[in-house]
């Protein structure tokens, strides 16, 4: 479903909005998102659904969601409101878990399951029954008829069939989890093991009934702001054309000062910042100490790699992740800034609640989040008047976005402090496939090479909280990245940040 804009996308973006909407202008908060359900589902008749009251249960779920609050079951008897005084302080953060299925929502579909379609024409070679490991497929009625519970999903018969009348079923968020995190509860619905999760957001963009919903900080942020704290953004490299395709940088800019931030900085500078420490990591420790080294600014993919061979988690890169950097940056020349991490990833919420990094980071929004921001405002983006650019940051930097641009970085730094160094790369884009890269690695296929691994396919282009399809994306930030003002260079001034930084905490 990923690039087709459906009924979920338009429910989640309403309800972003009237979140928004409600902190800038409610006075009680607990009596205005009592009514949101009803203004964001007006009328008599479900759209969506068999009833208007399933769908605004629902829809007051996901209010709860974006309000950083707990989801329930159907059995709650309290109002949607109820726990709001604790999300009426900038200081809230979510409560865990990040990633939630609202079960009344969920269709309870089936696991996984080979299934014979109408599009069987009963053929007289019947090449399914003769492939079938199992003896589970049988000629009824001169059509063939899996018995589901000899059937091993093994896919013979889709394989062998002339006609492709028979296909392959698979619950799909379960299917978009590359860490096998999602299975049924007693009742057949969708539930997430948090001991395998690792949040990336792939299930919530993949499930076709708008059942899985991560938690939101909107609300909070705009406190902060309301109170004239002084709140800083930090806008991740992927942002080029998410808000619209006459967006630019520049008119970004000038709307989010028109929101009250009090500045915009471009995450790519902490990408250099990175790049540039991993390059140095990797010549000092490769393979003399460590067999290879892999990235580490996709915190989903850090955490599967530590979660799932922790025997290697020395091997997964020490260096700050751009976002951390960036925040450690602003914090430095501002230290009573409130720093919002802006960008394509859900993870980063979960990256940002860890012990170390909460200093360094107050909020993360998507971009899909931070339209609802614009839109209750009603700021016209593609009209507002243009500011000067975003901070200076290198090609190398903006390219951390796409897929494979994080480890080309981190080359391009290599071969600039060692000229003559030759260095292998492998990279994976998916869970699965970087599950598969780690297994390649410890079998030892990947020796002294540098591994990057991407949480999403197509890389944080393709993260769960953007709002184009990806290789729109993709392309947008490479154009976007070969107008970057500078060149990655290990002796650029703002490396001298870095040295601080990294001086200050020890590294």
């Amino acid at each position: 479903m990923r690039g087709v804009y459906t009924s979920i996308n338009e429910i989640r973006r309403r309800v972003y909005t009237e979140i928004a909407r409600m902190a800038y202008e409610s006075d009680d908060y607990a009596k205005t998102m009592e009514g949101l359900p009803y203004q964001i589902l007006p009328g008599e008749r479900a759209s969506y659904r068999d009833s208007i009251f399933l769908e605004r249960a629902i829809v007051g779920e996901r209010l709860r969601l974006a309000m950083g609050m707990p989801v329930r079951t159907a059995a709650a008897d309290k109002p949607i409101s109820e726990g709001i005084e604790k999300c009426s302080t900038e200081e809230q953060y979510y409560e865990p878990p990040l990633i939630n299925i609202i079960k009344f929502a969920c269709h309870a579909c089936p696991e996984k399951q080979i299934v014979v379609t109408e599009g069987c024409q009963g053929c007289l070679a019947h090449p399914c029954t003769q492939v079938c490991p199992k003896d589970a497929i049988h000629i009824i009625n001169g059509r063939s008829v899996i018995d589901q519970e000899k059937c091993i999903k093994c896919g013979r018969c889709q394989e062998a069939c002339p006609y492709n009348a028979i296909i392959k079923q698979e619950r799909p968020c379960a299917k978009a989890c590359g860490v096998n995190a999602i299975h049924s509860d007693e009742n057949g619905c969708a539930e997430i093991n948090y001991d395998k999760c690792v949040s990336c957001g792939m299930c919530l963009v993949n499930c076709p009934f708008g059942a899985i919903a991560d938690k939101a900080q909107i609300f909070q942020v705009i406190q902060a702001i309301k109170k004239g704290e002084k709140v800083y953004a930090a806008v991740a490299p992927a942002f080029v054309g998410q808000f619209g395709p006459k967006v630019t940088p520049e008119k970004l800019r000038a709307a989010m000062k028109a929101l009250g931030f009090a500045n915009v900085i471009e995450v790519a500078v902490g990408a250099d910042l990175c790049a540039t420490q991993e390059a140095i990591d990797f010549l000092d420790h490769v393979p003399e100490k460590i067999p290879f080294m892999a990235t580490s600014c996709c915190p989903a993919w850090s955490m599967m790699a530590k979660q799932e061979f922790p025997e290697y988690k020395e091997c997964i890169s020490m260096a700050l992740t751009p976002m951390v950097l960036t925040g450690r940056m602003i914090k430095k020349r501002h230290p009573e800034a409130k720093i919002v991490f802006i960008g394509p990833c859900a993870a980063k919420k979960l990256e940002a609640r860890r012990r170390s990094v909460r200093s360094d980071i107050d909020y993360v929004l998507t971009f899909e989040e931070m339209m609802g921001l614009f839109n209750a405002k009603n700021i016209d983006l593609e009209s507002i008047e243009a500011e000067e650019a975003l901070s200076k940051a290198s090609t190398d930097g903006r390219n951390f976005a796409v897929s494979g641009g994080v480890a080309k970085a981190v080359v391009n730094s290599m071969k600039k402090l060692e000229p003559t160094c030759d260095i292998k790369v492998a990279s994976a884009q998916g869970l699965a496939e970087c599950k598969k890269m780690m297994m390649m690695a410890k079998a030892g296929k990947y020796n002294g090479y540098l591994l990057e691994g991407m949480a999403c396919p197509g890389g944080c282009v393709a993260g769960a909280g953007t709002m184009q399809p990806i290789a729109k994306s993709a392309a947008s930030v490479g154009i976007y990245a070969k107008k970057a003002p500078v060149e990655l260079c290990c002796d650029t001034p703002y490396l001298e940040d870095l040295d601080d930084i990294l001086e200050e905490d020890g590294l």
